[in-house]
């Protein structure tokens, strides 16, 4: 290249000029006279400006050619380019809209004299009306004859002209560029029926029609280039016949898409009842009786955005008043929600898939995702909310922030998204007018969108590369809120509900209340009023949440008790943003709650005490028990982080709290079994202790330095056969050991200190629930002492022990403290529980003797034998007991009895042939159903029980809590677990006390 050629091109480049060549003969081109090739300078005042708004333009090669065909052809070409370099807001205006539009580029050169329409002088005060657009449009077209098509199709690109301008310029919104297109096209469908009736045959029948607009047309949000959706209603003028008037009618409605189609853009009425099998034009009675008995859910998610839009706009308002509540009315259908959701998904699989990410409008993240979104919360909530039914998706979206059906920051993020998305379409289709939303695939195109929409490189890259980021940003979060919203579970309880239970009187509350099965309507009224009193947002939000959870708490045993627990949580939470956001928004956390709250005073008095938990209820994951390894140490790291023992337990306690509470919900929402519910209590128990150990010997280590000894805490009992309850104690028992060389009369005094200080420590009041702790199965009982040393131990079950020691042996396995002592006292104790020749006949004897005063003792007066899940027969003490029994007797020859839990020994004995399979099905199943059971009335009642209910909400309670279906007797419940215990003690008195002893 010459030094010549780089000193024009350098400086045009940089510009952002792309034929560089061209752009130098266009500039110097006398039609234009903006540089001196010879001088290599701008000429004139106010040509730099010029320059520079032509390189801002998005497409600065293909505005500098249009202004240069412009100027050629215009008949004062002096006064177009004084004015350009004059005036800025016509630059902005007029280079702009060259630079971003070669279809409107083509226009004014066609039409040259239509620059001035661009001038300052020429921009109107404010945004024209449809009437005013109307009264244009019906002037232009002047006598109405054949040419009056020609000249409304002139008089149309005019305005789209003037619009445009005003777009690119950036002195017109989004929201009012999509607004006046609605309001032009409308102007349009009526000019275009002034033109059909006036070329009506002689002798036609009077008629009256209405042209209503659906979609974009109908919510004043329409695009550049759009089918303009409408459907016709008509009636005779007087009392004219309906055939005749309809003919009339129909002959006016073809026309009429006919010029609209030649002026401007296809009009599609194929959302007409039927569809394109149907008649083009009913009468307003027909459409009624075909939406009554035949529209589909498409139908009338269709007519949200239905308005009058042209012709005789009383009969369009009529339409709409005789509409309107079938529209509102729809969600009530069966699967309403899920039909929506269906259409939504059916479209997307229609797009091919090399296509979906370039789709702004049906794609995932797309347009079609926010309407969707939108629409169908409209048609939802709708029903009992006029505020809400506004055919404009914007102010559809901000009315649904604004009444708490939506976040606010989902509705501005929603918003933000939709306006870019709109805009890219814009600019998308301003470009050609023509219909599309498909992104473009070239570099070139992408970089002329993008700076059509005014962005700009930053340190994301180029301005293709910037849109790329923006438009995959907003994409992605519109998607994301997409699922989040279209998906709400909440949704379909909505819909479901009856229109006139949506908001209550309080008359009517009561009455509803009564129905659902509140056995004190005055008190749920109250606590409804204090939930929803105010016109806080908070407030609103509960407004729009509790006529969907009151249906919840129904389905719930004890609603009353569930309302009550709601409101408690509900005021505990009352300062937190996130509460009711994430009630409303995410996944089944409102079922869930509803279950746990109208189910469980237990969960419900934890989670009022630690409402934070809430969120637990979201994922089902999050309610899976954690592993016990992982309890261990996030409890201990918790009791060594502070700063003494008072506060360390005080914070297990709490962290036990939390982890209870993910117990009893998950259990409660039947998400676990009755084992995996043992196994996660026994978990949280033996954290807990090991972390109020740790404290205790961190005291002590700070008051006396560190102690000579080494503590471990058996597991007895349930605890040891990882088969706790909600409301068993803890049975342990302590042992230590000295370090080598300590007086084992010291050591013993520390470790007695230390775990009296652990024991005290789990002991003491406080809003959390306690962990009772307790030793009563030490060697010599409560007359003992508390703490042994492992030789104390060694010397005691070699002297001493009884066989009801070795018996409780069996469930004896380290819990908390030193592993190493822990497992050496199970090697110790291994010989004692599992006897080498099983048991002597006496010793047979003795157990048998035990168990039969404790059936005779032991029951609590006035107990049912019958339904005592603990002592009564064929109970869980009945199993344990012959399982135990035959661990005992067999473990030695037979290891795979050596477990101390009662399903995996009862199992072991069935493999082993010591037991026939029946009769191990019968004890197992006896022994779960009484399990399960003990574990419903904890969670009921919120207190431990083993005497099961005779009748009445608990029981109630307990049979709903154990999966029995709402509406089954209870009785069946207490009849299905009398037969189970009945087979199971059929077999003890057998296999325990009448087998011979071999």
């Amino acid at each position: 290249m010459s030094e010549l050629g780089r000193r024009i091109s350098d400086p045009l480049a940089r510009l952002g000029f792309a034929d560089v060549r061209r752009t130098g003969g266009l500039l110097a081109d006398p039609a234009l006279g903006l540089w001196d090739l010879d001088a290599l300078e701008l000429l004139g005042p106010g040509a730099d400006e010029v320059v520079a708004a032509l390189a801002a333009a998005a497409d600065p090669d293909l505005a500098l050619l249009a202004l240069n065909r412009l100027a050629e052809a215009a008949p004062d070409r002096t006064a177009l380019l004084d004015a350009l370099r004059s005036s800025a807001g016509l630059r902005a205006r007029l280079l702009g809209l060259l630079g971003a539009s070669s279809a409107l580029g083509d226009h004014l050169v066609a039409h040259p004299e239509d620059w001035t329409l661009l001038t300052d002088e020429a921009q109107p005060a404010s945004r024209p009306s449809e009437h005013d657009l109307t009264a244009r449009l019906l002037t232009a077209i002047g006598v109405r004859d054949a040419a009056g098509v020609g000249r409304l199709r002139v008089a149309y690109r005019r305005l789209l002209l003037v619009l445009a301008a005003r777009d690119v310029a950036g002195t017109a919104d989004v929201d009012e560029v999509a607004g006046e297109l609605a309001d032009l096209a409308a102007a349009t469908l009526q000019a275009a029926l002034a033109l059909a009736a006036a070329a009506l045959p002689a002798g036609a029948a009077e008629c009256r029609l209405a042209v209503i607009g659906l979609g974009k047309c109908g919510g004043r949000e329409l695009n550049y280039v759009s089918d303009v959706d409408v459907v016709f209603v008509a009636e005779p003028v007087g009392s004219g016949d309906d055939d005749a008037a309809l003919r009339t009618a129909t002959l006016l409605a073809s026309s009429m898409m006919r010029i609209c189609a030649e002026v401007a853009w296809p009009v599609d009425a194929a959302l007409r009842p039927e569809g394109k099998n149907g008649p083009l034009v009913r009468t307003l009675a027909s459409h009624e009786s075909y939406y009554e008995r035949w529209a589909r859910t498409w139908e009338f998610q269709a007519l949200v955005k239905a308005r009058p839009v042209a012709g005789d706009l009383d009969l369009g308002r009529a339409y709409i008043a005789a509409i309107a509540p079938m529209v509102w009315s729809a969600a009530q259908a069966e699967d309403f929600v899920g039909d929506v959701q269906a259409m939504r998904r059916r479209v997307e699989d229609t797009l091919p898939g090399h296509l979906a990410d370039r789709e702004l409008k049906l794609g995932p993240g797309g347009l079609r995702d926010v309407e969707f979104a939108v629409q169908l919360l409209q048609l939802v909530h709708g029903r009992a909310d006029e505020t809400l039914r506004d055919g404009s998706t914007l102010v559809a979206l901000e009315a649904l922030a604004a009444g708490g059906y939506v976040g606010r920051e989902d509705a501005a993020t929603l918003a933000a998204a939709y306006r870019f998305l709109r805009v890219a379409e814009h600019r998308l289709q301003l470009h050609r007018l023509r219909r599309t939303h498909l992104l473009p695939d070239d570099p070139a195109g992408v970089r002329r969108l993008a700076r059509a929409m005014g962005l700009a490189p930053d340190a994301r890259g180029d301005v293709g590369a910037v849109f790329e980021a923006e438009h995959t940003r907003h994409a992605r979060e519109v998607r994301r809120l997409h699922e989040k919203l279209f998906y709400r579970p909440l949704l379909t309880t909505v819909a479901r509900m009856p229109t006139d239970q949506l908001r209550l009187t309080p008359e009517a509350a009561r009455a509803r209340l009564v129905a659902l099965g509140f056995d004190d309507p005055e008190g749920a009224l109250n606590h409804l009023a204090a939930l929803t009193a105010g016109v806080s947002r908070r407030a609103a939000i509960q407004r729009t949440l509790l006529p969907a959870l009151l249906g919840l708490l129904a389905d719930a045993p004890d609603p009353d008790a569930g309302l009550l627990s709601y409101r408690q949580v509900s005021e505990a939470l009352s300062a937190t943003p996130w509460y009711l956001r994430l009630l409303r928004d995410e996944g089944p956390v409102a079922d869930r709650l509803a279950t746990v709250l109208g189910s469980s005073r237990y969960a419900a008095g934890l989670l009022a005490r630690a409402p934070e938990a809430l969120r637990l209820l979201g994922d089902a994951a999050e309610l899976a028990p954690r592993d016990g390894a992982a309890l261990r140490s996030a409890f201990v790291g918790v009791a060594r982080r502070q700063p003494g023992p008072d506060s360390a337990v005080l914070a297990v306690r709490g962290m036990r709290r939390r982890e209870l509470l993910r117990t009893s919900c998950a259990d409660l929402l039947d998400l676990i079994d009755v084992v995996e519910v043992g196994d996660a209590l026994s978990a949280i128990a033996a954290a807990t202790l090991d972390a109020a150990l740790t404290a205790a010997l961190r005291a002590y280590a700070a008051e006396h330095g560190p102690p000579q000894t080494r503590i471990a805490i058996i597991a007895m009992g349930r605890l040891g056969g990882r088969e706790l309850g909600y409301g068993s104690d803890a049975d342990v028992m302590f042992v230590h050991e000295p370090v080598d060389g300590t007086d084992e009369q010291t050591a013993g005094a520390a470790a007695t200190a230390i775990v009296e200080h652990a024991v005290r420590l789990l002991r003491r009041p406080a809003p959390d629930p306690p962990l009772e702790v307790d030793a009563g199965l030490r060697p010599e009982g409560r007359n003992g002492p508390l703490v042994r040393s492992f030789a104390s131990y060694a010397a005691y079950y070699a002297r001493w022990s009884a066989v009801w020691e070795a018996q409780a042996l069996l469930r004896a396995a380290p819990v908390a403290g030193d592993p190493v002592l822990g497992q050496r006292f199970v090697d110790l104790i291994d010989p004692v529980r599992y006897p080498a020749g099983g048991l002597k006949a006496p010793e047979v004897t003795e157990i048998r003797r035990i168990k039969a005063r404790v059936d005779a003792e032991r029951l609590p007066r006035g107990a049912d034998p019958a339904t005592h899940t603990k002592l009564g027969p064929g109970g869980l003490a009945d199993v344990e007991w012959t399982v135990q029994l035959w661990q005992l007797r067999h473990a030695a020859e037979h290891p795979e009895l050596r477990t101390t839990r009662t399903l995996d020994a009862l199992r072991a004995i069935a493999t082993a042939g010591l037991l026939d399979a029946d009769d191990v099905a019968a004890l197992e199943a006896s022994w779960l159903l009484a399990t399960r059971a003990r574990n419903a009335m904890m969670l009921v009642r919120g207190r431990a029980d083993d005497q099961l209910p005779r009748r009445g909400r608990v029981l109630t309670g307990v049979t709903r809590v154990l999966g029995y279906p709402p509406g089954r007797d209870p009785g069946q419940f207490l009849e299905d677990y009398r037969r189970a215990a009945r087979r199971a003690r059929r077999v003890v008195e057998r296999v325990f006390y009448a087998d011979p002893i071999r």
